[in-house]
């Protein structure tokens, strides 16, 4: 299993937005995650700076990797343009992070 952490920003006024949308997330979504080997997606947000941790887990970077080519995908990216840090095609801006530490 690999596993991905990941830094992104959803705007101060947009925090119970965000979890929302979330908490509301399409089944059609859920399915295309898990149709590219999302396995325990978990979102975390610090409310005091606006960021957002994402930690995922996925059994294959080629496969994961074409889910931003899905239309669901790009659905969910226009869906939440409007409430976080984004690029030109809506998708969020990500930092990726590198893991240093794992204990099981």
């Amino acid at each position: 299993m690999i596993r991905k952490g990941f830094i992104m920003s959803v705007y101060p006024d947009c925090h119970e937005e965000y979890e929302k949308r979330h908490n509301e997330i399409w089944p059609e979504m859920v399915e295309m995650l898990r149709a590219h080997g999302a396995h325990s997606y978990s979102i975390f947000l610090e409310p005091a700076t606006s960021k957002l941790f994402g930690y995922l887990e996925i059994a294959d970077e080629a496969l994961w990797s074409k889910s931003a080519e899905t239309a669901i995908c790009r659905k969910w990216w226009d869906y939440m343009g409007d409430i976080m840090e984004t690029n030109p095609d809506n998708s969020p801006v990500v930092t990726e992070l590198v893991e240093v530490f794992h204990l099981d």
